[in-house]
């Protein structure tokens, strides 16, 4: 059977390290800034000449330019339309691929949001090349390849990913996994206008947003909190996951969990989920209760700044990440914990 020949794509001409910059509501996504610093560094390792790029897509965007500067983008192109004011991966995804395939960049790093998974997933079928997704790192190889480390199998291990054949090498990165530069008011950058104006009367697409409707939670979000007190299976029952709120809430935090807990139906949503199909957290504090500490949830807080494990395993992985480890029944040392604090408290 004769498949025809795959087209050799000459790589070579594929330069620059590109960052998908995602806003919402005139706001930029932390994400994004994220990106820039880890992009600064694979320029560096690249050894390339090429600006640090951010593309911005939007409606009345212009003004969001400064703020990507300031956090290290070089050259910023900025795609302002009024039929751009809420997000459609269609048209989204058709005007990028045709800049893409203008300006040839080698790299483009997007933040692993809803809507960069879903704009990530369309580019990569569009320009028919890889999608590195959900990455937890990234670096350059010996052979000037951007290697994404991926976690599978549930989070059990992590695997290399590369794209030796094809550009732009696409990688999608969690929001909180990478560090955030130094803001540096008065930075330098190139500001690139593309007008879209042609594909959007050319292809209006087949999907039409009417509105956006945000889900509200209450408390403190996870990735803000200074601390998270954090449960596992190992709290033993649905009805405990009261106990590691009100255990937060005298604590001042809000409260986390493991993948288990999801998958078993104690919580609503996923939105408290730790780990690399759920939040990356970085508080002060990180209490975990009943915690094995596989690698997709170790992903997601290993750089807390003091991290405190309960387990009835000594054996538990939780331990090799932990500053101080408890052996013992998570449920029975949270209800004492809950009872001494209160005590102080009313002291």
């Amino acid at each position: 059977m004769n498949r025809g020949r795959e087209r050799r794509m000459n790589i070579d001409e594929w330069k620059g390290v590109w960052v998908l910059a995602e806003q919402r509501s005139g706001r930029i996504d932390s994400v994004s800034f994220e990106l820039i610093q880890k992009a600064k560094e694979l320029k560096m390792q690249l050894k390339s000449s090429e600006p640090v790029t951010a593309v911005i897509i939007g409606n009345g965007i212009e003004k969001l330019t400064e703020e990507l500067g300031e956090y290290g983008a070089e050259e910023v192109i900025v795609i302002d339309d009024p039929a751009l004011e809420m997000f459609n991966n269609e048209i989204y995804s058709l005007i990028l691929t045709d800049l893409i395939k203008k300006r040839k960049p080698e790299i483009l790093l997007i933040g692993a949001t809803i809507s960069g998974q879903d704009i990530a997933s369309m580019l990569g079928v569009r320009l028919g090349t890889g999608v590195a997704t959900h990455s937890v790192g990234l670096h350059i190889d010996e052979d000037n390849n951007l290697v994404s480390a991926v976690p599978a199998f549930g989070g059990k291990v992590i695997g290399d990913i590369i794209c030796p054949k094809h550009r732009p090498q696409i990688a999608t990165v969690k929001p909180g996994i990478l560090e955030k530069g130094q803001k540096m008011q008065g930075n330098k950058f190139k500001t690139i206008r593309y007008d879209p104006s042609d594909i959007i009367k050319k292809d209006k697409g087949c999907i039409k947003a009417l509105a956006v409707h945000k889900k509200e939670y209450k408390g403190i979000p996870l990735q803000e909190a200074k601390v998270v007190v954090a449960g596992g299976f190992g709290i033993g029952s649905k009805g405990n996951w009261n106990l590691l709120r009100k255990l937060a809430q005298l604590l001042g935090g809000t409260v986390g969990c493991s993948r288990p807990v999801v998958d078993e139906g104690w919580i609503p949503d996923d939105h408290c989920m730790i780990g690399t199909s759920g939040k990356t957290i970085r508080p002060k504090l990180y209490i975990g209760f009943g915690i094995s500490g596989s690698t997709h949830h170790v992903c997601g807080m290993k750089d807390s700044d003091v991290i405190i494990s309960i387990n009835k395993d000594e054996n538990a992985p939780i331990f090799n990440v932990s500053d101080v480890g408890v052996v013992g029944d998570a449920e029975i040392i949270l209800k004492d914990l809950i009872e001494k604090i209160e005590k102080l408290k009313s002291m």
